[in-house]
C-alpha cells in the first residue's frame, strides 16, 4: 500500500516538473520572439532615421540651389534697383 502511494506521489511530482519545464520552455520561446521583434523594430527605426537624415540633407541641398538660382535671377538684389515705394515718375 505504501509502495502504491509513493508511486502516485512520484508520478505527481514528475508531472509537476514536466509542466514547469514546459512552461519554462514556452517562456523562453516567447522571450526569444520578443527579442527578435525588438531587434527588427530597432533596425526599422534606424533605417527610418537614416532616410530622414538623407531627406533633410537633400532638402537643404535643394533649398540652397533654389536660393542660388533666385539670387542669380533677382534683379533687385543683383542691380540694386529701386522698389515701387521710392519710384518717382
Amino acid at each position: 500500500m505504501l509502495n502504491v502511494i509513493n508511486t502516485k506521489i512520484l508520478i505527481a511530482i514528475l508531472a509537476t516538473l514536466t509542466l514547469i519545464g514546459g512552461l519554462l520552455v514556452r517562456q523562453h520561446i516567447a522571450n526569444v520572439k520578443a527579442a527578435e521583434a525588438a531587434a527588427a523594430a530597432a533596425a526599422i527605426l534606424q533605417r527610418q532615421q537614416k532616410e530622414a537624415e538623407d531627406r533633410k540633407k537633400e532638402d537643404e541641398r535643394l533649398r540652397k540651389k533654389v536660393e542660388e538660382i533666385q539670387k542669380k535671377h533677382n534683379n533687385n538684389a543683383a542691380h540694386g534697383s529701386k522698389n515701387w515705394q521710392s519710384y518717382l515718375p
